[in-house]
């Protein structure tokens, strides 16, 4: 429900955009944003209470509803950010704005009107003391006639209090003059007020008929703009759709690329292998030839293994033989020194025999 209906006395007097927050309730220190987007913030001015308000809404909710009192003081935080506590909400209002100056001018209007509040309640309470001390002269009046009705008691009373009770009528009749002028001129004002709050409700009225009037047109606007708007999102969609198919198509181009790259490097490689086989190819009769030229020498040397290992067995079984000859030497040898020194031992005993014989003669 708006804070301020069509026929609301209010009427704004300031109106700006800007980020609405509020202190968190359970830490008091973190602030919670109550907008998700900036919203207009205004100033409105109740004429017959003569009170200030600010207000916001965001769509059909209403974020703040604050009455301005002189108590109240509104501080800025930042460049862009400003706050002010609100003892009948029970919390703190927070407002970010796009620039300094947006906070400055909310700042100075917020100052103005506290003062306009300020002198609002003086002004009351100037009327309550007026009021009152109208009240206190007519409670007076009651014992002054009761005085003057007990006057009329008898002729002695009569004589005795005569002049002093009708002394004291002029008196309480001079101020009651006085006071029904004053109450005269106050109804004057209060007609002048009621005729400019009359002036001003029909101002509101033709007002709240021509944003009536506007707001059909804009939500006609808003209809179309809304069906637009689908075909467009329907439209995206498609676009969408259909870049996504050539983005698909572009992975596929890309890794048939890929592929074609592979391919056409493995065809450099086989090309490389089979330059390489008719290098070979070419060489192979040169190889034939050499192998046919190896084989014969291959072959020959097998002959000449074959002589070799022929001459090898003749040698062997020459060594043998001679392994056999020397066998046979060493033992006619062995015996032909067992003759000799058979030999040498008759030799010995022979010279022996001739020395003795030689000494003897």
């Amino acid at each position: 429900i708006s804070p301020v209906p069509p026929y609301s006395r209010e009427q704004p007097i300031f109106t700006t955009r800007a980020h609405v927050f509020q202190i968190d309730p359970s830490t008091k220190k973190n602030w919670v944003p109550a907008s998700k987007q900036a919203v207009t913030v205004s100033y409105f001015y109740d004429s017959t209470r003569n009170s200030y308000r600010i207000i916001s809404v965001d769509g059909a909710k209403v974020i703040i509803n604050s009455t301005i009192t002189p108590n109240m003081t509104f501080t800025k935080t930042s460049q862009k950010f400003g706050q002010w506590a609100d003892s009948r909400a029970n919390t703190v209002f927070g407002l970010g704005f796009p620039s300094e100056q947006q906070l400055t001018k909310f700042a100075e209007k917020f100052q103005e009107v506290k003062e306009a509040a300020k002198l609002a309640r003086d002004r009351s309470q100037e009327k309550i003391e007026t009021s009152s001390n109208h009240s206190q002269e007519s409670g007076r009046e009651t014992p002054s006639s009761t005085r003057a009705s007990s006057v009329n008691g008898t002729d002695d009373e009569k004589a005795s209090h005569g002049g002093s009770a009708e002394a004291h009528l002029k008196s309480e009749n001079d101020k009651l003059k006085i006071a029904l002028a004053q109450s005269s001129s106050n109804v004057k004002k209060w007609e002048t007020e009621l005729q400019s709050l009359r002036e001003s409700n029909a101002r509101l009225s033709t007002a709240l008929q021509e944003s009536a009037a506007s707001i059909e047109h804009w939500k006609k606007q808003f209809s179309a703009c809304k069906e637009e708007n689908d075909q467009l999102r329907g439209k995206i969609e498609e676009l969408e759709e259909q870049c996504n198919e050539i983005n698909k198509e572009k992975e596929r181009n890309a890794q048939l690329s890929r592929h074609l790259q592979e391919l056409e490097t493995e065809l450099q490689d086989k090309e490389l292998e089979l330059e390489e086989l008719r290098k070979q190819g070419e060489i192979i009769p040169e190889l034939m030839s050499e192998c046919e030229s190896v084989t014969e020498q291959l072959q020959a040397a097998e002959k000449k293994n074959k002589d070799l290992e022929e001459k090898v067995r003749t040698l062997r079984t020459e060594v043998e033989e001679n392994k056999h000859r020397q066998t046979n030497l060493k033992t006619e040898l062995k015996n032909f020194l067992d003759v000799l020194d058979g030999k040498i031992d008759e030799l010995h005993d022979f010279r022996q025999g001739l020395s003795k014989l030689g000494v003897d003669n």
